[in-house]
């Protein structure tokens, strides 16, 4: 009989959570690749119905049937179908050479730094959390964050068929309190959003100019209904730092545009993810430093 306490244990657990985390994270470099795409024809469908027009076949270059499931993954260059022994996370990509197998055109190392980074958030979820409720719901929440940090890189974009089903998991986590109470986590919904939504507005009648996109206001919402309204200041002071010290980094490296937007999203992600785990700690260390 399977003895399911064997694998709570550190040295079966963890290894496992890493596994799982590089297997999500090859899924979620389809997620990444083709929500967008996906939502791009859904607005094409949406802008043809209200002009009462006749909606077509999508010309992107797409097949018709397009979705996280078909068509199978294939090569950009020369077609070529990725087979299941091509797509283990990492592996086959060291295995390849970082090359397709036919046309031998390069892989983008983003397709494995991302299966790695997953795998490993995963396993610092896992060894933070143990096994149980919390770590497989915050599994959920890092996996989301890891999608919209891409996506926002990418497109600007915070899609909703992400945030708000995020939003509601976690009111939904914390009707039995796994985080937060479900008040605070109520509360924090609230203040996330109204907090982002305030400055959007003092920042437009000020300057004439939109600061961020409403993505940001439903993702620091999806973030307080996870973690309670008392995480906000933290991921708003952590975020404002990060989106600082990065958003000044490219411009000096890379000669940046200053005009140029940069996407708030991922910095978000980030230090809500930094709360969630070591929140508390930050905060009475902050503490003590003030006593």
């Amino acid at each position: 009989m399977l003895d399911l306490e064997l694998f709570a244990t550190p040295a079966v657990f963890l290894p496992c959570a890493l596994l799982l985390g590089l297997i999500v994270g090859s899924f979620l470099n389809v997620v990444i690749y083709r929500v967008p795409i996906m939502l791009h024809r859904e607005w094409h469908q949406q802008c043809a119905e209200l002009l009462d027009q006749e909606s077509g076949p999508a010309d992107d270059g797409y097949p018709a049937r397009f979705n996280l499931i078909s068509p199978n993954s294939h090569c950009p260059q020369c077609d070529k179908e990725i087979k299941p022994w091509e797509n283990i996370p990492v592996a086959s990509y060291l295995a390849l050479g970082g090359k397709c197998s036919r046309c031998k055109n390069p892989i983008s190392p983003r397709y494995p730094l991302v299966e790695l980074a997953t795998g490993l958030l995963t396993l610092l979820l896992a060894w933070e959390l143990g096994a149980g409720w919390p770590f497989t719901l915050a599994c959920l929440l890092l996996w989301a964050l890891v999608c919209l940090t891409m996506i926002d890189i990418d497109h600007q974009l915070l899609p909703d068929n992400i945030t708000l089903p995020l939003l509601w998991l976690g009111l939904l986590t914390n009707c039995f309190e796994l985080f937060v109470s479900l008040n605070d986590a109520v509360i924090g919904a609230i203040a996330g959003y109204l907090s982002l939504w305030s400055v959007f507005w003092v920042f437009k009648l000020v300057t004439g100019k939109e600061g961020m996109g409403y993505g940001d206001f439903k993702l620091l919402a999806a973030l307080g209904a996870w973690m309670g309204w008392q995480a906000l200041p933290l991921i708003i002071l952590l975020s404002s730092v990060v989106g600082a010290i990065l958003g000044i980094s490219m411009i000096v490296a890379q000669g940046r545009d200053r005009a140029t937007p940069i996407p708030f999203g991922p910095y978000l992600a980030i230090a809500g993810f930094i709360a969630l785990l070591y929140g508390d700690a930050i905060t009475n260390s902050y503490l003590q430093i003030l006593r």
